[in-house]
């Protein structure tokens, strides 16, 4: 693809051209993205400035000149608002405010991929950026791969630490016989001794069981150690008491390796990105409603689990599509056309709405954004204006 190699400690780096950057009025989020796009496509013919080098990552965007040696610009993921890519043009663009600048204006700084799948691909890169940094910053609302109950087991004896050998002798006094042992009278008196279960645990040491066994001769010295539990049958247990344990240390680390990250492949990146991945589907929804216009999702189907859907933002709110598969087709429901797959479909409509009311969008918000900071400047910068008429004014 043309662009740099490069990651590691959750960093991608990828070329491109810069074009340059230009003011944002800071308008309705619906506004800002028509507005934007128009002067993308006033820039298409313009020459590029220098070929840079991005640098991705959860904490933010870093520019660097082609030799990634001189640091040129420098954004915190807090202060990027969005990102947005026209692959037609190869133009990749996100808009962020300058935190040295005085008027705290948002700027967008736009970039030219080598072709058209490039700039796809560093547009998915920051919005992949955008959904791993809301995920930090709420983690409760993190998509639960790994739920569910643990594997539960009555307390007993092996579980106490207690030798087999003992655990063996105490089963043997509780067996169907009600404690009686071969050669043993039966007593008239009713026991007050209770039988234990297991789920209470011992009542009596298991040394003082053995010695009062061999004392009355019931129960030969050492034969409790081979009673039911072989030494292949203990082995046996002891593997199957151990083998839940083992798989509890292999769903933990299978989910270690599925923590959400960036995807190294486009077509990760791109599945990543549109489903949404790592977060809850209820908090993906309600993200969505306050996406740009055409922003999607890709997940389950609410009412039906076997088909997917593509639940999309219109300006009538958020409308859910189921898909189709049909023989390996994929299919929007109530229209007419069929895709090889769901790329496919994503990107035409993408193109062309035809029976959705508007466009599918590849831009995407940064709910992280951190609007409290360019407001909190621009009345600092305010007052400090009115500060100095004030000055000015008494001076004269």
């Amino acid at each position: 693809m043309g662009e740099t190699a490069g990651r590691e400690h959750g960093i991608v780096t990828r070329s491109a051209e810069y074009i340059g950057s230009f003011p944002v009025d800071d308008s309705c989020l619906d506004d800002q993205i028509q507005q934007l796009h128009t002067q993308l496509k006033s820039f298409k013919n313009c020459k590029s400035k220098r070929t840079v080098s991005l640098r991705f990552s959860v904490k933010g965007v870093k520019v660097y000149d082609e030799d990634e040696m001189t640091l040129l610009m420098a954004h915190a993921m807090c202060r990027v608002s969005l990102s947005t890519a026209r692959p037609s043009d190869a133009q990749f663009a996100f808009v962020s405010h300058n935190p040295g600048n005085s008027d705290a204006k948002l700027y967008c700084h736009l970039f030219r991929a080598r072709h058209a799948r490039a700039a796809k691909f560093l547009n998915l890169l920051l919005c992949r950026c955008f959904q791993l940094y809301f995920l930090e910053k709420h983690p409760e609302e993190a998509q639960d791969e790994c739920s569910g109950k643990k594997p539960t087991r009555n307390p007993s004896l092996l579980n106490q630490g207690v030798p087999l050998s003992v655990s063996a002798l105490v089963s043997f006094r509780r067996a169907p016989t009600q404690g009686l042992l071969p050669g043993a009278k039966v007593s008239s008196q009713p026991s007050t001794e209770q039988v234990s279960s297991p789920e209470e645990g011992l009542t009596s040491s298991p040394t003082i069981v053995r010695k009062k066994a061999i004392r009355t001769k019931e129960l030969r010295s050492g034969a409790y150690r081979s009673f039911t539990f072989t030494p292949l049958k203990q082995r046996h247990l002891q593997d199957k008491l151990s083998a839940p344990q083992e798989k509890e240390q292999a769903s933990a680390k299978a989910c270690k390796s599925r923590a959400p990250s960036l995807a190294e492949t486009e077509e990760a990146l791109a599945q990543a990105v549109w489903c949404w991945a790592g977060l809850s589907s209820d908090c993906s929804s309600s993200l969505l409603a306050d996406d740009v216009l055409g922003a999607f999702l890709l997940c389950p189907h609410p009412k039906k689990p076997n088909r997917g859907s593509l639940i999309v933002r219109f300006p009538s709110g958020l409308v859910t599509h189921a898909i189709k598969n049909s023989k390996g087709k994929f299919r929007l429901e109530k229209c007419h056309i069929d895709f090889e797959s769901l790329a496919a479909l994503i990107e035409h409509y993408t193109e062309f709405s035809e029976e959705l009311e508007c466009f599918l969008s590849c831009a995407r918000v940064n709910h992280c954004y951190d609007w409290e900071e360019i407001v909190n400047k621009s009345s600092r910068s305010l007052q400090d204006n009115k500060k100095g008429t004030f000055k000015n004014q008494s001076w004269v």
